[in-house]
């Protein structure tokens, strides 16, 4: 019998406007077959997963496969290599974020509009602080 190959997971921070708009796009307009998205702010459950992994939301999105894990700018590079998008803002990024060393590079720009974002909105960066005394 014919397993149905598994989805795959773009983990992304549901706090973050850029983030949000990001993966709505992607899962909307990407071409992508099986291309789902979690809020990873919002389910617990998979982001402690994934910590347990040494994979952090606070470090950045995540696409999963299976057992596989692109983490950060190898997750947008990931994403990106594969889209056919029709939305505009797709058809711009996709190109510029293709490329790993091109991510790599950029990333880090993107999450300083992360950190930004999140502050203005009055969102810890690391969800897991969220309710701490002292976080933010």
């Amino acid at each position: 019998m014919i397993q149905p190959a598994s989805p795959i997971v773009l983990v992304f921070d549901g706090g973050c406007p850029f983030c949000r708009h990001f993966a709505e796009l992607s899962e909307l307009r990407s071409g992508i077959p099986r291309l789902e998205i979690r809020d990873g702010r919002a389910d617990t459950a998979l982001r402690r997963q994934l910590g347990a992994r040494g994979y952090h939301l606070r470090d950045g999105a995540m696409v999963l496969e299976g057992s596989r894990v692109w983490h950060g700018a190898e997750a947008i590079a990931w994403i990106c290599a594969r889209m056919e998008p029709s939305a505009a803002l797709l058809r711009v990024l996709a190109p510029l974020m293709a490329d790993s060393q091109r991510s790599r590079m950029l990333y880090p720009g993107l999450l300083l509009a992360r950190r930004l974002a999140l502050g203005w909105r009055g969102l810890p960066v690391d969800p897991e602080s969220e309710g701490l005394a002292g976080s933010g």
